[in-house]
């Protein structure tokens, strides 16, 4: 049995942790992942769907995500995903495997390649852990080969 959780803390009203069936009960879910990201495989919810359900503090400007090892992280813009992000938590009835970045998976659909700007694919975040909104950048361990990520 998987009891994963995805906590969504720090500018928020109500911060919140969602197992697998509190996300497949929200609404604004992607039965089939691959209509938005072509390759891909899941369900996914939105990342709106999240943030509706905690509710966004007044000043939350940006979102850090967190992955489950405790080292790798990455901090974007609210403004940039918060239309366009999803989380994959499952595939079938079953949580996201490990194998595929489960049990959560942050995922930016067509964003630019690692390191050459503030919202890229190293931005999507496997094994997800938690998601805190902030009132500012925050930490990022994402690799640093742009401008933008120095």
């Amino acid at each position: 049995m998987n009891t994963a959780t995805l906590r969504i803390e720090g500018e928020v009203v109500t911060p919140r942790q969602f197992g697998f069936a509190d996300l497949a009960a929200l609404p604004q879910q992607i039965p089939d992942i691959s209509a938005l990201a072509p390759g891909r495989q899941g369900c996914a919810v939105r990342l709106r769907a999240l943030l509706d359900e905690t509710g966004l503090g007044a000043r939350a400007t940006h979102i850090m995500l967190y992955a489950d090892d405790g080292e790798y992280s990455a901090s974007v813009p609210l403004d940039t995903v918060i239309d366009h992000a999803v989380i994959i938590y499952g595939l079938g009835n079953r949580p996201l495997p490990a194998e595929q970045g489960g049990p959560m998976r942050f995922l930016i659909p067509d964003v630019t390649a690692c390191g050459i700007g503030e919202v890229d694919a190293c931005a999507n975040v496997k094994c997800l852990s938690s998601i805190e909104a902030s009132d500012g950048r925050g930490p990022d361990t994402r690799p640093t080969n742009g401008p933008a990520n120095r």
